[in-house]
């Protein structure tokens, strides 16, 4: 099988799971707080591996960005509305995106 061209959907997901990567190792680094780290890490990892699966289309790619969208849902928006601060409510909107994008997909998927 060849894999296709970076598509819209995985760019999004690569770059996604580059942001929660990214961002979990800053949190770390500010403030020293493992579960930044292995969140950030683990939920960008989820988007990586959705990303390459849709890239070698493969199946499961998009439902694996909407799993990793709700994680970082859960994660995200309970702190967001406790604290108000921006970073967790740009994470909340990044979830928010992920979960409308890639359960788009899925729901064009099924319909095939």
């Amino acid at each position: 099988m060849i894999a296709k061209d970076l598509s819209a959907e995985n760019k999004e997901a690569l770059l996604i799971g580059s942001l929660c990567a990214l961002g979990g190792t800053i949190g770390y680094a500010k403030t020293g707080s493992i579960p930044s780290i292995t969140a950030g890490v683990t939920v960008g990892a989820l988007y990586v591996c959705a990303g390459l699966r849709i890239r070698a289309e493969q199946s499961h790619g998009n439902e694996i960005a909407v799993l990793a969208s709700l994680a970082l849902a859960g994660s995200s928006a309970p702190r967001a509305l406790r604290s108000g601060k921006g970073l967790p409510i740009g994470l909340s909107l990044l979830a928010a995106y992920g979960l409308v994008y890639y359960g788009i997909k899925v729901k064009q998927q099924h319909r095939r």
